[in-house]
């Protein structure tokens, strides 16, 4: 079935409605911003860590380990990419074990723009969403309507879901209402003639924020200016998704819901590549946010490379023997 995100509720659309004035401008987005809680640290990096020792086996290791595979976000962000590896890459998606068909499908299949065409006819009528990278990915660096024809273009194919990135530049500069306009405008830009819209992901590249606060202040930015997910990194540098800043903004997604009664995704990405850390994410989710989030509605993956080692774990569960990477495809 194709994932879905409901529409605002008339309580929730209304209580959202009642914190426009903290982006009314400015002074009052930047008051707010920096009025949010400071955080601590060393409280956050132990909690993290702390959640992460939790002990996942045997049936319960087998439900994640689907649950997991569900929710990833198979991508290709090469120069190299061609038709065919993407068309390789979506027949992964829908059988990503070719010799247990009980494999669950992932999520969603993620290609450049100029892909999604492609995508879009290999998965069919799979269920698989198509999501596409736009705005200058992954650095984000061009002009506004180049980011928004980027969009429209991707949205013009068939794309189901954007991950844009934000302007790094503008935030670290305190230019907070120059980011907030721009998701703004791109969240516009995902809407379709027919009324519905591609859902949007919003990248912040957390691991060039320097500061907790800011991925505090970042999350709540994104989620005000209307991003359905918030999403860590692009993987194009050194620090992608870690524990805490995932941590993070799972909490921030819990203190929007409860200020709002609106529910925003989170998307981790990057450097998530054993099934020992996929686990450790979701019981960051299911502590953090609840059952409610435990579903590729809610929560993704984006790490590929992650899919081979949850298929040769669930072998390993099924059948008692651990086969090894050469009994999986690399693409």
């Amino acid at each position: 079935m194709p994932i879905t995100v409901p529409a605002y509720g008339k309580e929730a659309a209304g209580r959202l409605a009642s914190m426009a004035d903290v982006t009314a401008d400015d002074g009052a987005l930047r008051r707010f911003l920096h009025g949010l809680p400071g955080v601590d640290a060393v409280g956050l990096e132990a909690r993290a860590a702390g959640l992460g020792t939790r002990s996942i086996k045997t049936t319960a290791k087998a439900y994640a380990i689907d649950l997991a595979i569900s929710m990833i976000d198979l991508t290709t962000l090469e120069g190299a990419d061609t038709p065919g590896k993407v068309r390789a890459l979506c027949a992964k998606g829908v059988h990503p074990d070719p010799t247990d068909r009980t494999s669950p499908k992932v999520a969603a299949i993620c290609v450049y723009p100029d892909m999604v065409a492609t995508a879009k006819e290999a998965l069919g009528d799979s269920g698989i969403h198509v999501a596409s990278v736009a705005t200058a990915f992954p650095a984000g660096r061009a002009a506004l309507p180049v980011k928004l024809a980027d969009t429209r273009d991707a949205v013009a194919a068939g794309a189901d879901e954007i991950d844009m990135v934000i302007d790094r530049g503008a935030f670290l500069s305190g230019r907070y209402m120059d980011v907030f306009e721009e998701i703004k405008a791109v969240k516009e830009a995902c809407a379709r003639p027919d009324g519905t819209a591609a859902h949007l992901k919003v990248i912040f590249e957390t691991g060039e924020l320097q500061t907790y606060d800011n991925v505090r202040r970042v999350s709540w930015l994104a989620m005000l200016a209307g991003a359905d997910f918030i999403k860590t990194s692009t993987g194009k540098v050194a620090v992608n998704a870690t524990p805490p800043v995932t941590l993070l903004m799972l909490e921030a997604v819990r203190d929007f819901h409860a200020a709002t009664g609106v529910q925003v995704g989170v998307k981790p990405a990057g450097g998530i590549r054993t099934t020992k850390d996929a686990i450790k994410y979701l019981v960051m989710v299911n502590e953090t946010l609840g059952e409610p989030w435990l579903t590729a509605d809610w929560f993704r993956f984006g790490a590929s490379s992650l899919l081979n080692d949850l298929l040769m774990q669930r072998q390993k569960l099924s059948t008692g023997r651990y086969s090894g990477p050469d009994y999986v495809t690399v693409d």
